[in-house]
Order: C-alpha cells, then sequence, then structure tokens
C-alpha cells in the first residue's frame, strides 16, 4: 500500500532561515519546522540576503524565489521569512520589494497559502529592524495575508546563553530548535 505523500512546506529566507556558521540547512529552524509539522521542507535563499539586499550571493529573497522555487510544482504553504539584512535600506523600498514579490508568487501560485515572517533576533533588536518588521506586516496585512512577528518573542531578550552563536547574532542549534518550536505552533493554528 503507498503512502500519502506528506504536504509540501517551503521558505525563501536568509541566514537564519538556511543555517550558518555550525547551523548547516537540517538544522535550521525552517527544518526544524517541517520536522514538527511531519511535512516536506524545501529550502532557498541565502545568508545576507532579504527583500531589497542581494548580499554576497547576489541574489534578494525574489530572485531566490525565481531561481530556486517558481519552477517547482506549487507547495502546500510557502514561508517567507526575513528583512534582518534590510534594516539598512530604505522602508519605501523595502515594502515594495516585499509587495513584488507576494504579488509574484500569488500569480505563480494562486491556491498556495503564504505567511510572512518578520525579522528575527535572538536577542535585543536594533532600532532598524522595527521599521522594516512594520513594513513587512502592512504588507502583509494589505494582502491579507497572516504576519508572524518574531520580534516580539522574548525567548533571549537580553542575554541569550545556549541560544546565540559567539557571533551574537545567529542561533545555535538550541536557538534554532526554540524559534522551530514557535513557528511550528503558529502554523499549526494558520494551517487548521
Amino acid at each position: 500500500m503507498r503512502q500519502k505523500a506528506a504536504p509540501v512546506m517551503m521558505f525563501v529566507g536568509d541566514s537564519f532561515t538556511v543555517g550558518s556558521g555550525p547551523v548547516p540547512t537540517w538544522g535550521s529552524y525552517a527544518s526544524e519546522t517541517a520536522r514538527r509539522l511531519g511535512w516536506q521542507p524545501v529550502i532557498a535563499g541565502a545568508a545576507g540576503t532579504g527583500y531589497v539586499n542581494r548580499g554576497r550571493v547576489g541574489r534578494d529573497f525574489r530572485e531566490a524565489f525565481e531561481a530556486e522555487l517558481s519552477w517547482r510544482p506549487a507547495p502546500d504553504l510557502l514561508v517567507v521569512s526575513g528583512g534582518h539584512n534590510d534594516r539598512r535600506w530604505s522602508v519605501l523600498k523595502v515594502r515594495r520589494a516585499a509587495a513584488a514579490l507576494l504579488w509574484l508568487v500569488r500569480a505563480r501560485w494562486p491556491q498556495t497559502q503564504v505567511v510572512v515572517v518578520g525579522p528575527m533576533w535572538m536577542g535585543d533588536p536594533p532600532r532598524g529592524a522595527w521599521p522594516v518588521r512594520d513594513a513587512l506586516a502592512e504588507v502583509a496585512g494589505r494582502e491579507g495575508l497572516p504576519f508572524l512577528d518574531p520580534m516580539r518573542q522574548s525567548w533571549a531578550k537580553g542575554e541569550a546563553r545556549g541560544l546565540v552563536l559567539p557571533d551574537g547574532v545567529h542561533p545555535t542549534f538550541t536557538g534554532h530548535k526554540v524559534i522551530a518550536r514557535w513557528l511550528a505552533t503558529q502554523l499549526t493554528v494558520l494551517t487548521k
């Protein structure tokens, strides 16, 4: 008897999504979230990227979506997660880039559920992160999409012992598990 295929969950994101330092993609919060939910993950993106920021790879989220995901069959769920690396760009540019990506996704996969996850910080976010978060929440709301706000979480406010790598920014394996637990809980509610 054939087993039913697991639903497919795709992600577009930055180093938090794809993993960084000693944490590879299979150990990232994106992979762990999919495991917790029993979904098949497909993860796209690269460290240092964002809606506007093209990072060292020279590709922003829209370009990552087009190159790595858009040619695949539509997933059950697409999580667009980031903004962490866009805080040095104008809010208007971030807002426009986020809207363009979401329009592209919806045109390509009109039946796919899309969730937008804001910038992630394991500790206290810098001032520049808040306007980016607000712009992404606004775009998601305008597009009728759920927006999840990791910056409202207190999992690692102040000292983030055991959750943050020595760079002071990126999560450890344990930090990724904490994020995944939160995200899986949120997605369980949204996908029912």
